[in-house]
């Protein structure tokens, strides 16, 4: 019904919900409201209470979750078994939501919560990323942290550059800067961030912008004026 549409991953339980939606940042989620570990109302609830998240599609085969919060929010939701008419409704919302606000309405979701008696939950505070799980050619590559030189804005997913080459992974670099070290990574422009400890040195280049040069790589990354400041140190 929606051949364009990419899954990205299933979850078997809420918690793995949560920890899928963290890691790849998707644009949708489909929840069931009963699941092991965490409720899809529980799952949500976490959602909201951050700055911002998947487009949500509650679903459930109790009909007494169907009340009309769900039909005036902008999520939406799917009775099991859910017909084919009905599920078309369902993607048509979604096409024309994603169209006009690619980023999930967390205000929404949060009033629709309140409505349904589930109070928002505080964000839980990040350790800072360990691993990261990359595609590399045709396999995925399991890299430390420690590894990346920098990390560079790439339309949906997000470059990674180490020393002996570069990677692709889906999270996009908004989320995946709230999970880095502040010590250790260094935005140096709206759309790249590099590791501290891979800076060899800056200079001022004839247009007087200036230059970060790189362990181990050729390649010189310009610093936006935004970030300047904190090479002054330097």
């Amino acid at each position: 019904m929606w051949p364009e549409l990419h899954v990205v991953a299933k979850a078997a339980n809420g918690i793995d919900a949560m920890r899928l939606i963290d890691e790849l940042a998707p644009d949708i989620a489909f929840l069931d409201i009963q699941m092991p570990g965490m409720t899809g109302l529980d799952v949500a609830a976490r959602l909201a209470g951050g700055a911002s998240g998947p487009h949500i599609v509650f679903i459930t085969a109790h009909d007494h979750y169907a009340v009309d919060a769900f039909e005036h929010s902008a999520c939406d939701y799917l009775l099991k078994p859910a017909s084919l008419e009905r599920l078309a409704r369902t993607v048509g919302k979604l096409k024309a939501v994603l169209r006009d606000k690619p980023a999930g309405e967390v205000d929404a979701l949060r009033a629709l919560l309140r409505q349904l008696g589930v109070a928002p939950a505080p964000a839980p505070a990040v350790a800072p990323l360990q691993w990261i799980r990359a595609a590399h050619g045709g396999e995925t590559r399991l890299i430390s942290i420690d590894e990346v030189v920098y990390f560079q804005s790439n339309d949906k997913y997000t470059s990674v550059f180490l020393q002996d080459g570069e990677s692709l992974i889906r999270t996009p670099l908004r989320h995946l800067r709230e999970q880095l070290s502040e010590a250790q990574f260094w935005q140096i422009h709206r759309g790249m961030i590099v590791a501290a400890k891979f800076i060899e040195a800056t200079h001022t280049d004839f247009r007087g912008r200036l230059m970060v040069k790189l362990k181990g790589r050729s390649e010189q990354l310009v610093v936006s004026r935004n970030y300047v400041e904190q090479f002054k140190q330097m």
